[in-house]
Formats: structure tokens, C-alpha cells, sequence
């Protein structure tokens, strides 16, 4: 067996080679972990290969691991015929996809390789060219040399099946945790001695671009200052930053907002527990599957104010167990902001709510072991799978009805009781 992992981003032999001389700490989430787990399919294969392509330049080495790393060195294009080109120089007999790369899956369809997807992506069928888009991947990943597709979460698993893909062969998959909300008491409001000697403090961690709702967080920082109400911003991850620090120039903003950089990934909750909020202002174009912030802010116990994308609203309520906005809407967002800073039962609610919500988001796959039954290749790891699908029903719980997402003020008499049981989450 010759096994090739293919994946979009993220440099194998660079992230290797850091972790094993301690240079540097994970950078993603269950960086090391997923590191780990590729170098463990060797006991499956003759030879494990990873082929990345967006990486600073073109190699093809064997990792003191055992791991054969690929790079294409493609900067920000892809060249799909040249990606094509690694792979048939490769020869795979089994194939990893971790990029819904239609190319590559054709590719692969056409010269029947078995081929496992293991995703991290939403699709939405918005417009004629996606919905085109999504129909021939769907097309594809229905074909019987694709044995199981994958995607992280819930909610982005059953968007494929929105799209198109049979439900007999989508499982959700998720990372290991070991930060839990367990570690963490709730939270409550801090009083306003301790705000006048430091002021409110809002987190975003991610990518920094306009999809990912970081110019619609700054303009709301602006209004919020407007009414007089100030809130600080620490912005952690790399991207666009130029045009957000012009931004913050143009709006006043500049002294509230801070560029942090690209953090530790050890570092995040410790940073969203400083925080008085989390922000996850995402829009709806952005192709989320469900992010790890949302997990980490969930373990902090720090009160969420999220957009309302498609694959938060299935997991997170307004007033539960998140304040959500419209995507897209910078008042909507400094609004949810405001209401939330002035009122602190409502604030300590949202708090202990966390660790139910965490607790409903866990799923029974971990992305090494959905890997690792599909390699084995026996009934027993086959039933194990199949008892995991969407059309299985172990997702099919009842879903908690959602609040109107009102944009007035709630006061703190309007606020859920923390003494009361709360329907926060639909039961995985």
C-alpha cells in the first residue's frame, strides 16, 4: 500500500521538524496529535506520504518519522495540473483528501483508487456557480472508490448532505480535547471599579480577513465608542493586517485595537480566560466547518458573541449560550456587545452555560481513529464506522427551538435564570 495524504496548506516536514526540536510550540490545534497520527498509519501502508500544496518551496523527503513529505511550492495559486503531476509521480493505491479538491478527487475516481475525505469545510449552494460546484462534488464523493467522507463537526457534515452526498457515508469527526470547561469556573461580570482601571476587552482569534467579520468587529468597536461605551480589541492570527491597522486609523480606533500575531495555540485559552468576551464575527461566506475557537472559548467560560453562519446556529443560541448577531452587521454586533456588558446575570448565565455546550458538541470519532478503522480494512472496523454515519440516527436528537435575535437591549430581568436548567445545545 502506498498512502498519499493531500492537503491545501499546512507544511508536514516544517511542523515536524519544529515540534521535534522543541523550537516551537503547536501553532493550530492538535498540531503535534495530527502529526503523530499520519506517522502511525506506517503499521497499514509500505510507504506514508504527505503532499502539501501551499508551501515556501518545492521538496520531497523522507521525515526521520518514516513519512515521505511532498511539498508543491505554490505560494497563494494553485496549479492543479502540476498538483496532478505529484500525484502521478507518487502512484498512490490509497488516497487522503483533506481539501474538497475536485480535480484530484476526479483524479482519483477515474483510476478507481480507494480514497477516504477527511474535510473541515461548509457548503452553502448560494448561486449558480456553487451550486454547480457542489453538485459535482457531491457526484463525486457518491462514487464507490470514495469508501467514507468526513468532516469536522456536525453541522458541516450534514451540509454535505444538504449538497448532495449520501448520508450512508458521512461521518463527523473531531480533535481530542484535553482542555475541558471542567478546569475553568463560570464567570461573572466584572464590577465598574475594575473596568475604569481597565477597560473591556474583547478577543478574536483567526484568520484576519474581511470573511472572517474583522472589518465588521472593528466598525462596531467604533460604534460602541460612539455610545460612549469602551471596548478594546485584541485581534490573535495572521492575514490582511495592513488594511485592518489602516482601518483602525480611519475609525479612531487605533489605541483600542491590538495586533497580537500569530499566538501559541497553548496560549488561546489562556488569552480568551483574560478576555471579557470572545468574538467569532465570520459571514456567511466564509466556508467554516466548526471552528476550534468556538470549542476553546466554550473551555474558557468566557460569554461568546458569535455572527449567526450557518454551522453556529445549529450549535449555538442566542441568550443560551452565545450572543448572536447578523453576520455582516456591525450595530448588530456592538448591540449584542453592549447588552451583554450591562447585565450581569445575563453574563454569568451565559458563563455556566459553557460546559453543557462544550459537553453536547462531543462526537465519538477523533479524526487519528477515523483514519486508522478505515485502514484496517476488517468488518469489525467497517460496522465500527458505518454505526457512525449521519444515516445511523446518533445525531438525531430533538432541536431546542432558537430565540428571535432582537437587536433592542435586554435588561437583566429579561435575562436567562443561571439557576435554571437551560436548553442550550440540539443533543448530538
Amino acid at each position: 500500500m502506498r498512502l498519499l495524504s493531500v492537503q491545501y496548506a499546512g507544511c508536514y516536514k516544517e511542523a515536524f521538524y519544529q515540534l521535534a526540536q522543541g523550537e516551537h510550540e503547536e501553532t493550530y490545534y492538535a498540531q503535534k496529535y495530527s502529526v503523530d497520527a499520519v506517522a502511525g498509519l506506517k503499521q497499514y501502508a509500505d510507504e506514508v506520504a504527505t503532499l502539501s500544496y501551499l508551501t515556501n518551496e518545492t521538496y520531497d523527503e523522507y521525515l526521520p518519522n518514516g513519512v515521505r513529505a511532498i511539498g508543491a511550492g505554490m505560494r497563494r495559486e494553485v496549479d492543479f495540473k502540476e498538483i496532478l503531476r505529484f500525484i502521478k509521480s507518487y502512484n498512490p493505491t490509497h488516497l487522503i483528501l483533506r481539501t474538497p479538491t475536485t480535480e484530484v478527487l476526479k483524479w482519483a475516481v477515474q483510476h478507481q483508487i480507494p480514497t477516504i475525505a477527511t474535510l473541515a469545510d461548509s457548503f452553502q449552494a448560494k448561486g449558480l456557480r456553487h451550486y454547480l460546484k457542489n453538485l459535482q462534488l457531491a457526484h463525486l464523493l457518491n462514487s464507490k472508490s470514495v469508501h467514507w467522507v468526513g468532516n469536522h463537526g456536525v453541522s458541516a457534515s450534514r451540509s454535505l448532505q444538504r449538497i448532495g452526498v449520501n448520508p450512508d457515508k458521512i461521518i463527523p469527526w473531531d480533535w481530542p480535547h484535553v482542555i475541558t470547561p471542567s478546569l475553568f469556573s463560570a464567570k461573572t461580570l466584572r464590577s465598574d471599579e475594575q473596568v475604569n482601571s481597565q477597560p473591556w476587552n474583547m478577543l478574536f482569534v483567526g484568520h484576519l480577513s474581511e470573511a472572517k467579520g474583522v472589518g465588521d468587529a472593528l466598525r462596531a468597536i467604533a460604534d460602541l465608542k460612539q455610545k460612549g461605551l469602551a471596548v478594546n480589541l485584541k485581534l490573535a492570527g495572521k492575514g490582511s493586517l495592513e488594511q485592518f491597522q489602516l482601518q483602525a486609523q480611519q475609525l479612531g480606533i487605533a489605541n483600542q485595537v491590538e495586533f497580537l500575531g500569530l499566538v501559541k495555540n497553548k496560549e488561546v485559552v489562556t488569552l480568551m480566560r483574560s478576555a471579557d468576551l470572545v468574538l467569532i464575527p465570520s459571514r456567511h461566506e466564509y466556508p467554516e466547518g466548526f471552528p476550534m475557537t468556538i470549542y476553546e472559548a466554550l473551555c474558557s467560560r468566557t460569554p461568546i458573541v458569535a455572527s449567526d453562519h450557518p454551522m453556529f446556529r445549529e450549535r449555538l443560541q442566542h441568550l443560551n449560550n452565545a450572543m448572536i448577531f447578523q453576520a455582516g452587521n456591525a450595530n448588530a454586533l456592538a448591540n449584542c456587545v453592549e447588552d451583554i456588558l450591562q447585565s450581569p446575570h445575563l453574563y454569568h448565565s451565559l458563563s455556566q452555560a459553557s460546559a453543557e455546550a462544550w459537553q453536547r458538541l462531543q462526537i465519538p470519532v477523533q479524526w487519528g481513529d477515523f483514519l486508522n478503522y478505515w485502514l484496517q480494512q476488517s468488518p469489525e472496523s467497517h460496522n465500527w464506522l458505518q454505526e457512525k454515519t449521519l444515516a445511523s440516527g446518533l445525531y438525531n436528537q430533538p432541536q431546542q427551538p432558537q430565540p428571535a435575535i432582537d437587536s433592542s437591549p435586554v435588561h437583566a430581568d429579561d435575562a436567562p435564570d443561571p439557576s435554571a436548567e437551560h436548553a442550550i445545545l440540539p443533543s448530538l
